[in-house]
């Protein structure tokens, strides 16, 4: 399996000869999701989800699909009837050859006042969870890799440390990371490296965009 860090919440999961893309949005690189036999998406947000970027994907590969929630089904399903599939928590599909479980329900908090929309989180495998704008625990599993959203309106380094705890994956990887500087990734690397807290034994990891890791 081989990922690919396409910028922001982006990644590229490459096995036997097939593509899947999650969350290539606005943040991500332009042609994040050309090539892709399987796009998820986890939720509406324009970081998560460019219609742009979804049409240009499909218009490149007439046999890709989507996978993703209602509230993004519907901005697009009516223009490639057929292969926009809407999911939902507890539901498992196979797409671009991955054996694909949904979790999760709502997005995370970001204020009081603003209302919470849905969001989804997809294991892969078994092995890799993407969690979208959440902290969800895909409970039963032993997660192997573990997509961590680093930096969002929505959380603190607190909860991040703490979600990693939770989960427990052999490896964690930078994701929603667009609003860093380099001087804050320096800080993120040291506080979730062997200088800070302890991850309880997860290995951190950042892929620059473009960059590629294999698992």
């Amino acid at each position: 399996m081989k990922l690919t860090k396409k910028g922001h919440a982006c990644v590229r999961i490459e096995k036997d000869g097939q593509t899947l893309v999650i969350d290539p949005g606005a943040f991500s690189e332009a042609d994040a999701a050309v090539g892709a036999d399987a796009i998820l998406v986890t939720h509406e947000h324009l970081d998560h989800f460019d219609e742009e970027r979804l049409r240009t994907a499909l218009d490149a590969n007439p046999a890709a699909q989507i996978w993703t929630l209602h509230s993004v089904a519907h901005h697009i399903s009516a223009a490639f009837p057929g292969r926009v599939n809407t999911i939902g928590e507890g539901d498992s599909f196979t797409a671009a050859g991955f054996d694909i479980e949904v979790h999760g329900q709502l997005h995370a908090i970001i204020h009081p006042d603003i209302p919470r929309i849905t969001n989804v989180g997809y294991l892969l495998d078994g092995t890799l969870f993407h969690p979208g704008d959440a902290l969800t625990v895909p409970a039963g599993h032993r997660v192997e890799t573990l997509m961590l959203p680093v930096h969002a309106p929505w959380n603190k380094f607190a909860e991040i440390l703490d979600y990693v705890r939770a989960v427990g994956p052999r490896r964690a990887i930078d994701i929603h990371d667009a609003l860093l500087s380099d001087v804050a990734h320096t800080v993120y690397g040291r506080m979730l490296g062997p200088e800070g807290p302890g991850t309880e034994g997860a290995e951190h990891l950042r892929l620059t965009p473009g960059e590629s890791l294999t698992l």
